[in-house]
């Protein structure tokens, strides 16, 4: 399957690891946690991401086949983002915007919504019909399950950010690397979008500095709602 990616798009930051970023942002170190609390978290991480590709491989063709009659491209979008300890990986979802909408960054930044360096736009011109709907319901997000089960990303955490933007996080933000990056977590059911830049780097940190299983699960069980009311999905 042919997958868009932002490989082509002019440089925009220089690749981000420890040694290009000024010292001070890496002097939070990773809360110690039990090393249970890490297995159980992995664990659940490999079950459910594992069970639900597999129960939801229907959907996923049935997404693919409305990708396909909305808008000319791929399927499947990656991208270059930020886990955990400032380590890169390739990021998976559908694809909700026209192909190419990468190269079209820096012809919207006027029309961002959000007051720091990520991008939202609620009506944003480059997104086709079908991603629309993609995005209001958060079915885009579906192909981060393989993130997950490869140890990229888990169920709960932090979003992965751009390198671009985390070359412009103030140094304390940078707390938010010392988990891993997830598909849902406090930002995504505290209003997502709609959340001010600050509120949601706050929610991150915190999560980095109190997170335990309990935690998780109960940010889990709140996604469902979350998804359901669509709030800030955009």
């Amino acid at each position: 399957m042919i997958i868009a990616t932002s490989a082509t798009a002019p440089a925009v930051a220089p690749r981000l690891s420890p040694e290009n970023l000024p010292r001070t942002h890496w002097l939070a170190a990773a809360r110690p946690v039990p090393p249970a609390w890490q297995l159980f978290k992995r664990s659940f991480d490999v079950v459910c991401s594992a069970a639900l590709l597999v129960l939801l491989a229907p959907m996923f063709a049935i997404i693919a086949i409305g990708i396909k009659l909305s808008s000319p491209g791929p399927v499947l979008f990656s991208q270059t983002r930020v886990g955990k300890g400032g380590r890169e990986f390739r990021f998976y979802k559908f694809r909700t915007m026209v192909d190419g909408a990468h190269l079209l960054h820096e012809h919207v930044l006027h029309l961002n919504e959000l007051d720091g360096p990520a991008l939202k736009i609620a009506d944003d011109p480059r997104v086709h019909d079908f991603g629309t709907i993609l995005r209001r319901t958060s079915l885009d997000e579906l192909p981060q399950l393989w993130n997950v089960l490869r140890g990229d990303m888990s169920l709960v955490g932090p979003r992965p950010a751009l390198p671009r933007e985390v070359l412009d996080y103030q140094p304390h933000y940078l707390q938010r690397l010392t988990v891993m990056p997830g598909i849902t977590g406090l930002w995504q059911v505290s209003g997502r979008a709609n959340v001010p830049f600050r509120r949601w780097m706050a929610m991150d940190v915190w999560y980095a500095r109190h997170w335990t299983p309990l935690l998780d699960l109960w940010i889990v069980v709140r996604t469902v709602p979350a998804v359901i009311r669509g709030e800030g999905a955009w």
